[in-house]
């Protein structure tokens, strides 16, 4: 599968911006996806993710519970990450990702998107 997000911008503390990845390749369906981030000078960090399926389990950083939420439209191959309330701590590149079921370690996801760049100003 290959991976292409979208939505990122510029945007003030308080705002809200939506991510898309789109997949295509192999089946949609069966993989679990999940949105990482990564800041200058730090490690690449676990979002969100859902499980394959209509199953659509949701697990969160504790960062962002609350704030953002993770969604799949199947139908479209596309993964969506809501980001309300945002802060300047949530700056970084965010990246999707496709994985056999949801971790937070990211050595276990492959392939990865290209990455879309949310910059929160405060």
């Amino acid at each position: 599968v290959q991976l292409q997000a979208s939505g990122g911008g510029l945007v003030q503390a308080g705002g809200s911006l939506r991510l898309s990845c789109v997949a295509s390749g192999r089946a949609f369906n069966s993989e679990a996806m999940g949105w990482f981030r990564q800041a200058p000078g730090k490690e690449r960090e676990f979002v969100a993710g859902i499980s394959a399926w209509s199953t659509g389990d949701t697990y969160y950083a504790d960062s962002v519970k609350g704030r953002f939420a993770i969604s799949r439209d199947n139908a479209e191959n596309t993964v969506y990450l809501q980001m309300n309330s945002l802060k300047p701590e949530d700056t970084a590149v965010y990246y999707c990702a496709a994985a056999l079921g949801v971790t937070r370690d990211a050595n276990d996801y492959r392939p990865w998107g290209q990455g879309t760049q949310v910059t929160v100003s405060s």
